[in-house]
C-alpha cells in the first residue's frame, strides 16, 4: 500500500520508515506533488492533525496520514502545547523555543510535562486516529545532542537521560510519537490486503 506522511521534517520521516518496514511504500509531501504550506489553524492538537490529514486527501486523494505533537507542562497550564512548534516566535527555532520555555519555568518547582502525539489516518475517506503521550519532567539546562526540538530537556518517567542522550532506537520504542505510531503501524498491518 502506498500512503502519503503529511509532513517535510526529515526527523519524523526517518522514525516512521524505520518502524513501516518494506510492506508499505511512504510518500513525501514533495513526492505527491504538494509544495503549499498545509494550514495548521486548529487550536487543539487532533485538529491539526485532522486538518492536515483532511487537506492531502481533499487535494490529492492519497491515502496519507499526518501527526501533530506538543509539549504540556503542568506549571504552564499546558502550554505551550498546540504552540510547541513556533512557541519562541516565526521562523521556527527550536532553540528559541527551548530557551523561552527554560525561562518561563524558571523558579517554578512543578516541572511536570508530557508529549502529546495524534495521528490522523484516511484511507479511502474514513477517518481514524491514534494517540501517544511520554510522562516525564523538564529539567533545568539541556542535556544530549540526539532529538530535535524540546529533547534536550526532556526527561522521560523512569529514565535519567533525557531524549537527546537516547538512541533514535530507544527514544522510539517509549515517546508519544513512537506509541502513536506503534497503533497507526498494528492498525495497518491488520488491513485486509486488497
Amino acid at each position: 500500500m502506498t500512503l502519503c506522511f503529511a509532513t517535510n521534517n526529515a526527523n519524523k520521516l526517518e522514525e516512521i520508515s524505520a518502524m513501516l518496514g518494506d510492506q508499505f511504500v511512504l510518500k513525501t509531501l514533495q513526492d505527491i506533488g504538494c509544495f503549499e504550506e498545509i494550514p495548521e489553524t486548529q487550536d487543539t492538537i487532533p485538529g491539526n492533525s485532522r486538518q492536515k490529514a483532511e487537506h492531502v486527501w481533499d487535494h490529492y486523494r492519497i491515502n496519507c496520514f499526518a501527526d501533530d505533537s506538543g509539549l504540556e507542562v503542568d506549571a504552564l497550564d499546558g502550554a505551550p502545547g498546540v504552540h510547541s512548534a513556533y512557541y519562541g516566535g516565526h521562523p521556527r527555532s527550536y532553540e528559541r523555543n527551548l530557551n523561552l520555555l527554560l525561562t518561563n519555568l524558571n523558579g517554578k518547582p512543578n516541572r511536570r510535562a508530557r508529549f502529546r502525539t495524534v495521528i490522523t489516518l484516511v484511507i479511502d475517506g474514513n477517518y481514524h486516529s491514534f494517540e501517544g503521550t511520554a510522562e516525564g519532567q523538564i529539567l533545568t539546562e539541556p542535556r544530549g545532542t540526539g532529538g530535535f526540538g524540546y529533547d534536550p530537556i526532556f526527561q522521560p518517567d523512569g529514565y535519567d537521560r533525557t531524549f537527546a542522550e537516547m538512541s533514535m532506537e530507544e527514544k522510539s520504542a517509549i515517546s508519544h510519537r513512537g506509541k502513536a505510531f506503534a497503533k497507526l503501524v498494528s492498525f495497518l498491518n491488520n488491513l485486509p490486503q486488497s
